[in-house]
Order: C-alpha cells, then structure tokens, then sequence
C-alpha cells in the first residue's frame, strides 16, 4: 500500500501516530501541505497513484479525485487529519464511492483554549502592547481595555468547540447566546445559554461573537457589510472556524471605522495567507496562522486517529470513522 502523507503539523509533532504509521509497513510519501490543486495532481503523477490519502487541508477537487482513480494505483480512501471538509469534493468522492474519513472529537478543547486566548488578546489589546514594548515604548503604547465579565458571547455554531468555549466562558462570569440548528436543550439548561430563533439574533445581542459554523455553500460570505451593521457597536468577533465565512474586505472596513473594536482569527479566506492582504496594517486585527488546534496533545489525539482510520481501512480492520456514508 502506498499513501500520500502532507499535513505538516502531523509530520512535525512527535507521538505514538509515528509509530502506528511505520508498523503499517505502508510506502509513505510525504509533502508539505497544504497543497493547491496543480501540486497535488502532480503527486499523483509522479509517483503514479496513491491507494490512501492522509491530507490537511489540500485541495482534493473533483479533478484530483479523477486523476487519483485513473493512476495505475488507484484511490482507494481519503482520511482527512482533521474535521472540516471543505477543501474536498465530497460530492465527488461519494458519487465515485471513495470514503472520506475524519476525526471528530479530537481538538475541540484545545481549539476554545485558542479561541478563550484570542479574546482575551483583544479587548486588552495584546498585540499593539506586545509590539509596542518590544520597540522600547511603555507609557506612549499603553491603551485601555476591558474586561470579559459581564459581557455576552454570542456563539455560532454550539457544537463541540462552542460548548467548550462556552463551559470556558462561564468562568469568566459571561453570559451565552448561541445559535444551532441542531440544538442541545440539555447543556444550554446546564450552563444557562439563551437559544436564539436566528443567527441575526445572536449578532444584534452579544459583545463578543464566536464563529464555529462549517463552512458550506449557505455559510461562505456570511459576515458581510450588512449583517456587520447588526452587530452591537464595538463588537468583538472571534474565528476559530474558517476565513471563508465572512467577507475579508468587510471585515477589513468594519474594524478601520471602529464598528467592530477588534477581529481575531486563526483562520483565512485562503491559506497561506497572501500580498497584499485585505487586513495588512490594521491595528485592531489579530491573526495567528491556523494553529488553533496545534498543540501537543491535540497532534497527537488528531494523527493517530486519522492514522488508524487509513490504516484499518486498507488493512479491511472497521475501526475508522467516515464521514460520507453511501
């Protein structure tokens, strides 16, 4: 068996999912994602066709899932290190009956400590008073901030990672509004979070928000110039989840006139991030380089399940777990 390996936090974090790859006694390919498309198709041409995929967030379209069943070895599995699938075709992959496997469950606590962080780097304005002193300044960079209790979080998307950042928020003394189509009566009870009717509503209510919606077709763009303008004045706005959920540019004036006091993001519209940027020189932004899930423990939780899903499924062991059931 033969896989292409490409997530770099996996290849770069030591752990027991090292171990569990060499055992398999598969041929590993490695390379450093993720990966466009044109370099992904020329993977599969070089070293003609892999039987696995162990991808980030590479872009599998339809073209690469075309040209990896057409290699002389033929794709067998996709196994995603990690839980969003917008960077594959997944349509694709189900109507040509290929599983895309996933790992959920694996980083949901270590991505609400990076959230909890980003916030709190935000309304103390952690980043200007950072640069500022490592320039010899002191009292000329000092700002004012506030504080998170007594504050409202509105949460979209009381999944796995929102209710972590909910429990953690709590500790905080803030209250919670939260929007989810699929919700869950039974932890809003426990820790007291109002359930909005509609995510209009969360925005119009919370100082601080939280995205941890998928990213789908109904999603992309969401937060634009108009539903900005619903926001509370000052508002805070997190993102964990994905940089394609809102408008860049939107964001990029919203925070210039001050409608929105400050952006944090570990994620964006596309990765790595390019020049010149929408968001290049504005104060009130702060981004770290999606390494919201990237801690030692979180790796190595996320690789060896993502290594076990490959690993059993082309050893014919039905312990994985996939995410396009045909």
């Amino acid at each position: 068996m033969r896989i292409a390996l490409t997530t770099t936090s996996y290849q770069d974090t030591p752990g027991k999912h090292h171990d569990v790859l060499e055992a398999s006694g598969f041929e590993v390919v490695r390379a450093r994602g993720p990966l466009p498309e044109a370099d992904v198709l020329a993977l599969i041409e070089e070293h003609k066709g892999f039987d696995g995929l162990l991808n980030g967030d590479d872009e599998i379209t339809a073209k690469v899932i075309d040209a990896a069943l057409a290699a002389p070895t033929p794709l067998k599995v996709i196994a995603k290190y990690g839980i969003g699938l917008d960077s594959i075709d997944v349509a694709h992959t189900t109507s040509k009956k290929i599983p895309v496997l996933f790992t959920p469950g694996v980083n949901h606590t270590t991505v609400a400590e990076h959230a909890i962080g980003l916030m709190i780097a935000a309304v103390k304005h952690f980043g200007y008073h950072i640069c500022g002193t490592r320039n010899g300044e002191w009292k000329a960079i000092r700002k004012t901030g506030n504080e998170l209790a007594g504050k409202t979080l509105g949460i979209l998307g009381m999944g796995r990672i929102g209710k972590e950042l909910i429990k953690r928020a709590s500790a905080f003394d803030m209250s919670a509004i939260a929007f989810d189509v699929y919700w869950d009566d039974d932890f809003a009870k426990q820790y007291n979070v109002k359930h909005a009717a509609a995510m209009e509503d969360v925005l119009a209510e919370a100082d601080i928000i939280s995205l941890h919606m998928p990213a789908t077709d109904e999603t992309k763009g969401y937060l634009n110039t108009e539903r900005l303008a619903k926001c509370k004045d000052g508002v805070v706005i997190i993102n964990t989840a994905r940089g394609t959920l809102l408008i860049e540019e939107d964001m990029a004036a919203a925070c210039k006139s001050g409608k929105v006091k400050a952006y944090a993001s570990d994620v964006l519209a596309v990765e790595p991030m390019t020049q010149p940027h929408p968001f290049d020189g504005i104060e009130n932004i702060i981004l770290t380089p999606h390494v919201g899930s990237r801690t030692f423990e979180s790796v190595e939780r996320q690789a060896l399940r993502a290594t076990n899903n490959i690993v059993n499924f082309l050893s014919g062991d039905s312990d994985f777990i996939q995410a396009n059931e045909f």
